[in-house]
């Protein structure tokens, strides 16, 4: 299998671990600050994470030279974070994933500001296709919402947590000075985790974590371990091998990853008109995905 190959397969498996924390983040997102459950998933996925790299390729002191890249790159994605649980509140999890498919149109901006890599005419079509399905599917397929721009309070929020992950992406490759996947991801959460700890320890102590239902605890488990530690070594061991685009582009597949989430947690299928928003979506995938000639 090819680099290539292999980004592309880290970023599917991706894709369906990141869909995952919609449907479960909204099942807690009013039962527990979002500054309290981010600050002790990262602390887990750094601890997590470090193992896996102090096991597989170990550490060099190269890795740690410009420590100040890691809080900044784990900042960043904590913004993300954060904003994605504070937006959970109102909006449901089909619809902030349909926001999430809107970071690869800023990502490739970005990526062209810091990389100069280059938007092709294949590519600039597929994300606008694409960004046209998550319009359809965030207004809830509803023409009339659509042309008032009706979009809820918790959409908005969202939003500009993805503009975090937009910059995040492109600055992975900007940053990452020979590092392999492991422990620079290992250094990003444990900057997220110190970041994070600075900003909600008050939170951490004021929250009744033995008082919590089990559903919180299965969450705070599954997004540190599968929607964190796991996900930073695959999204990080892709950005080094395809362009931030197509990278970002499998964030096209998370609302059909989110509609099957649902329906495995017994809440049903979305409205009909929506799925043709979701298709759209699919088929800006196929178009990014596929060689340019």
């Amino acid at each position: 299998m090819s680099e290539a190959a292999r980004g592309h397969l880290a970023m599917l498996i991706f894709s369906a671990l990141v869909a995952g924390s919609f449907s479960l983040g909204a099942l807690v997102a009013d039962q527990i600050a979002p500054l309290a459950l981010n600050a002790i998933r990262f602390v887990i996925a750094a601890v997590l994470v470090g193992a896996m790299a102090w096991i597989g390729p170990g550490f060099r002191r190269s890795d740690f030279h410009a420590p100040w890249r890691y809080p900044l790159l784990g900042g960043v994605f904590a913004i993300y974070f954060v904003l994605m649980f504070e937006g959970l509140k109102t909006a449901q999890p089909v619809s902030t994933a349909a926001v999430f498919t809107l970071t690869p149109i800023m990502s490739a901006a970005v990526a062209y500001l810091m990389l100069r890599q280059i938007l092709t005419g294949r590519m600039a079509v597929s994300l606008a296709i694409g960004g046209s399905g998550a319009l359809w599917v965030i207004f809830r397929a509803d023409v009339a919402a659509l042309l008032a721009f009706e979009v809820g309070r918790g959409e908005q929020v969202f939003f500009l947590g993805c503009i975090a992950h937009a910059v995040y992406t492109p600055l992975v490759r900007f940053l990452n000075r020979g590092e392999t996947a492991l422990v620079f991801s290992f250094g990003t959460v444990t900057g997220g985790a110190v970041v994070m700890l600075v900003l909600g320890w008050r939170a951490v102590l004021e929250t009744p974590w033995m008082l919590l239902p089990a559903i919180v605890w299965v969450t705070l488990f599954y997004v540190a371990i599968f929607a964190s530690a796991v996900t930073f070594v695959l999204v990080q061991y892709a950005t080094l091998r395809l362009p931030a685009s197509k990278v970002m582009a499998y964030t096209y597949l998370t609302p059909s990853w989110v509609i099957l989430w649902e329906i495995a947690l017994g809440h049903g299928m979305p409205p009909v008109w929506v799925l043709g928003g979701v298709a759209l979506t699919c088929l800006a995938l196929w178009m990014l995905l596929k060689n340019e000639s």
